[in-house]
């Protein structure tokens, strides 16, 4: 399917009719339209899905608000009369045929009453039947289920990421958008085949009880609907409490709550630090101080006195060697002289001489210290010991320090302890808006429980209604043809079971293989996930971290996590063939500049044959344009006029060379 014009007429802040041309060419899928918040960018995909699918449309500025009250909402203010037109064209191949259709969908209010008119031109004609059945006709070529698929706002798919959320988008992807359910559907219509054969009169009994189960199947098919429209409702009440919540909580910390409930633990750890400080400063005192160590301030005097204790131990030394190194002298001399002659020898009596001469003068040395050989070894360890007690000082010191500092702080922290009559007020606050949390969260539960009951009372009685049709497909047997035909049909049946299996796990491989691949393209982080899972019974997903284990998706980021969403939608479409067009508003929100790069350059001109991007100028700027280039067919810049609060479109984006500004 492609789109080619679509064309609006007093919707919302378009004013007269204007016309947007959404062709594009080979290699060029993408259609850039720009414009700031509030000028319209939502409107364009509301209103292609409004021209689509009518009251079904899943509209984003439609709220819980009635058909009537939207339609008259939606049209522009200044508009006069109270008319309004979308027009949408669209190409798409039909049983092998191209064919052409044109949508056409007005409404007017005229008074209270608000009426809708809907054309449908196939090929250039009005097709009047087409007209009155478009819901189911547009249902066979673009299901409702498929289409939220491929129109999204990209700021709001984050949710998809979540593996409970992400499930039923899944399998109504997989069913609708890659054929699994025309299996289901030929197994529907044999099933149909089988119940159409000619009844006997022993079989009233078995259709009565048939129509019984239907009867009851219908009462129950409304009550799920009611029940589940119930859980919507204690969603979105359990959603606005949760922040009112986290306001409340806000508020309180920032006024000190939080300190004030850590008060007694905060004066507990300003003892126990005061103690421990206290603990630090005696050992200091009475033990350390009292020790070797204040003779660190006597370093010079220990140095000198060390100096004179070596000076001493030299004259001990020389004293007790003189008189034995003379006795050697004249032995060595006696023994040199015969072998050297007396000139030598007289030489060798003169070194010898001088030597005892020196040591006689070292012997001579001053003695202050006489120290005795134990307080020699002390004094020569003194230094070993002071280095000791150094150390163990200044870790003492740092020790307290780290004390003084946490002490400190806890101090700050007690002053920083609102008054009690300041913070009762925001305490009562915070407790009622968490017991509120805690109600809508029963009620959701209950809700979900009695749509749960609903849901398996339905299953139980689709089983039954199975069965009663399984019996009276027996009795039809006993005649020849029909027993033939029901045989054969239960028999399909049992194979397109088999064949959907298998089918269903084909497109789940595919799918999976796609939206890893897809993810691997548009992440920085290369290693986050190495491999994801898709179960095909709950069809939920699974991501696999680096090492092999479960990844929690609130692990990502939000950035991360829109671009898991995008993953998965690029991996639907990849696996169903890119045949649909794409249409994303606010394309980059919430993503760093990497992860928008990667997007722009390996998402946006492959996401399909036609891509329309409804973009802010801070999502795609200056330089995400010039890497989007290549792959742009046209571009548009939705124009806001502030005074007469109404949108124009003109061509070309903000980023055009020459062009002026909007912003």
């Amino acid at each position: 399917m492609l789109l080619h014009e679509i064309t609006l007429e007093n919707v919302g802040a378009y004013k007269g009719k204007q016309r947007i041309n959404l062709e594009v060419r080979e290699n060029k899928p993408i259609i850039l339209i720009g414009g700031l918040n509030g000028c319209g960018k939502t409107t364009l995909l509301d209103a292609i899905q409004h021209a689509l699918y009518g009251s079904r449309a899943r509209c984003s500025g439609r709220g819980t608000r009635s058909y009537d009250t939207y339609l008259r909402d939606t049209i522009n203010r200044e508009a006069s009369p109270k008319d309004a037109r979308i027009g949408l064209r669209f190409s798409t191949t039909v049983e092998g045929e191209q064919r052409h259709y044109r949508v056409v969908r007005a409404w007017q209010v005229r008074g209270k009453s608000v009426r809708e008119f809907l054309n449908v031109f196939i090929n250039g004609e009005l097709d009047q039947v087409v007209s009155d059945s478009w819901a189911d006709h547009i249902e066979d070529l673009l299901p409702l289920e498929v289409a939220s698929l491929f129109f999204f706002d990209g700021e709001k798919i984050e949710s998809l990421a979540d593996p409970e959320r992400a499930a039923p988008v899944i399998e109504s992807a997989v069913h609708s958008l890659l054929g699994v359910n025309t299996v289901e559907q030929l197994r529907t219509d044999l099933l149909a085949l089988q119940r159409r054969q000619k009844v006997s009169d022993d079989d009233k009994r078995a259709l009565e009880e048939i129509k019984l189960i239907e009867q009851q199947i219908s009462m129950v098919d409304q009550t799920c609907a009611d029940s589940l429209q119930r859980v919507a409702s204690a969603q979105a009440s359990l959603g606005a409490a949760e922040v009112a919540a986290a306001r409340a909580e806000d508020a309180f910390a920032t006024k000190g709550g939080n300190l004030y409930q850590r008060r007694a633990e905060l004066e507990a750890e300003k003892k126990f630090l005061g103690d421990q400080l206290q603990g630090l400063q005696d050992n200091l005192v009475n033990h350390v101080a009292a020790g070797p160590l204040p003779l660190l301030l006597l370093s010079t005097q220990l140095d000198q006195i060390k100096e004179q204790a070596a000076r001493e131990e030299v004259a001990d030394q020389a004293g007790r060697v003189l008189e034995a190194l003379a006795k050697r002298d004249k032995q060595l001399l006696k023994f040199v002289r015969p072998l050297v002659g007396s000139e030598p020898a007289v030489e060798v009596e003169k070194y010898l001489a001088a030597d005892r001469l020196q040591r006689a003068a070292d012997a001579n040395t001053q003695r202050f210290l006489e120290l005795s050989r134990s307080a020699a070894q002390q004094l020569a360890t003194l230094d070993q010991v002071l280095d000791k007690e150094r150390s163990n000082a200044r870790t003492l010191v740092d020790e307290a320090t780290q004390l003084r500092e946490r002490l400190n702080t806890v101090e700050r922290q007690l002053a920083a302890v609102p008054d009690e009559q300041m913070i009762v007020g925001l305490v009562q606050q915070l407790e009622a808006a968490r017991l509120q949390v805690a109600e809508l969260k029963a009620d959701l539960a209950r809700a979900k429980e009695a749509h749960a009951a609903a849901d398996n009372d339905r299953n139980q009685l689709v089983v039954s209604r199975e069965q009663a049709y399984k019996k009276r497909a027996s009795g039809l047997a006993k005649a020849e043809h029909a027993g033939r035909i029901i045989s054969y049909a239960e028999r399909v049946r049992t194979t397109l079971e088999q064949f959907g299996d298998a089918l269903l796990r084909r497109h789940i491989n595919a799918l999976e293989v796609a939206v890893l691949d897809s993810f691997t393209r548009l992440m920085r982080k290369s290693g986050l996930v190495q491999d994801l899972s898709i179960d095909t019974d709950k069809f939920t997903l699974t991501l696999i971290g680096a090492d092999g284990e479960a990844l929690d998706p609130a692990r990502l980021s939000a950035g991360e996590r829109q671009l898991l969403a995008v993953s998965l939608l690029w991996g639907l479409a990849r696996v169903a063939g890119n045949r649909l067009p794409t249409v994303i508003d606010t394309p980059l929100g919430r993503l760093d500049s990497r992860h928008r790069q990667n997007l722009v350059e390996r998402y946006f001109p492959q996401a399909g044959q036609q891509v329309l991007l409804l973009s802010t100028d801070e999502e795609i700027d200056e330089y995400l344009l010039s890497r989007l280039k290549p792959a742009v067919a046209q571009t548009y810049t939705l124009v806001h006029d502030d005074q007469t609060f109404t949108t124009t479109i003109e061509h070309g984006y903000w980023w055009q060379p020459g062009a002026p500004h909007v912003a």
